[in-house]
């Protein structure tokens, strides 16, 4: 394979990286047959004594990783290289010192490890990684020109590290929100540009499960009711033909009357923001939030005994208000007396400082607690 040809490999490898379920493994396999080394590593997060490391091997003894990651991280002394720069460890510490050293006799003499290259990616606040290729002792010494070719993958790996940490931070907060979404008892549904289903949270699944209010045919978003259908999809498309044209969209809704007995769905068809530079297909374009009134949300009783000060009891019969309940059926729930109930209902108004039940039903729908 010619030089450049391989150069070219990598840096496809090294940019798809973030995208792999072990990320960079690829990369490191080829650079390592690349290299002909005996280990390529990548490490993430350095461990410390508060938290293990995050490290990408390929090759190398597990166990010895393992123990490097644990405590042997704490002798070695090829670290705080010079940002940005390709070094040998024999030439960053000298051979005579290497032998020497404790790390050398628990670390790499037990893998046979000789020879590294490493180099050290630094952005103050946002990235702390390290870069390191080996070889054993029964393999040749580390030349210029491999050396010249870690320098120049380097600025690659970085930038692609660095999507990767941005990439990770957006799931991680989408994560989140999606969490909260749920907790909140709210079905959310996101279509593509073409008002296709891209997909749906867990209360989402739950109501397209039932078959009966909401389902999905051929990709797309139906209602039991054919002019409902219409009349959402109609909605969709108006959110849509706004969003590309780039025009202020207004938020659309829809009531989906059900069966006797149940209250009625609520929908609300909203764009998803998009950057300036949003391109591509199978992109979320809009959301679809639907209210389920009979699947109200719980807040936990442990939650709302701490936000408002209130006894276990006094929290449940909160909980059972909020839930639409009389203080006659509270009474029944709890297996207690009216009067009883009463009494709890007098200390939940005195810790919470309202004196009607329909404030208090405000009060802990509008709090935290629906979150836990």
């Amino acid at each position: 394979m010619k030089p450049d040809a391989a150069f070219s490999e990598l840096l496809g490898l090294i940019y798809e990286g973030p995208l792999e379920a072990v990320p960079w493994q690829s990369f490191l396999s080829r650079f390592k047959e690349i290299m002909n080394a005996s280990v390529t590593t990548l490490v993430l997060r350095p461990p410390t004594a508060d938290a293990r490391g995050v490290m990408l091997n390929d090759g190398g003894v597990m166990d010895v990783i393992a123990s490097y990651n644990e405590r042997l991280y704490a002798l070695d002394p090829f670290v705080d290289l010079p940002p940005g720069k390709v070094v040998s460890l024999q030439e960053f510490i000298g051979t005579e010192n290497l032998q020497a050293s404790d790390f050398y006799r628990l670390c790499m003499e037990p893998s046979d490890l000789w020879d590294i290259l490493g180099a050290d990616m630094q952005i103050p606040g946002e990235l702390e990684a390290r870069f390191r290729v080996s070889r054993t002792r029964k393999q040749t010494r580390f030349t210029e020109s491999e050396k010249r070719l870690c320098a120049a993958i380097l600025p690659h790996l970085e930038r692609s590290i660095r999507l990767h940490a941005r990439m990770n931070r957006i799931e991680s907060e989408r994560a989140l929100y999606a969490g909260a979404m749920g907790q909140l008892a709210v079905a959310s549904i996101l279509l593509d540009e073409t008002g296709k289903v891209l997909n749906s949270n867990a209360r989402a699944d739950q109501l397209l499960a039932k078959g009966t209010d909401v389902l999905i045919r051929d990709g797309r978003l139906a209602l039991q009711d054919k002019h409902l259908t219409d009349e959402l999809h109609a909605l969709v498309m108006a959110v849509l033909a706004n969003q590309r044209q780039g025009r202020t969209s207004v938020v659309e809704a829809l009531r989906v009357p059900r069966g006797e007995g149940q209250m009625d769905l609520g929908l609300v068809i909203r764009p998803v923001p998009h950057n300036e530079w949003s391109e591509g297909k199978a992109v979320p374009s809009v959301a679809i939030f639907i209210s389920d009134p009979e699947d109200a949300t719980e807040a936990p009783v442990q939650v709302i005994t701490k936000l408002f000060g209130f006894t276990p009891t006094e929290a449940t019969l909160a909980i059972l208000l909020a839930k639409g309940l009389t203080l006659d059926e509270v009474a029944d729930t709890l297996h207690v007396s009216r009067n009883t109930v009463r009494t709890h209902l007098r200390s939940v108004f005195a810790k919470t400082g309202v004196s009607r039940q329909g404030l208090l039903i405000r009060l802990i729908l509008q709090s935290v607690a629906p979150l836990a």
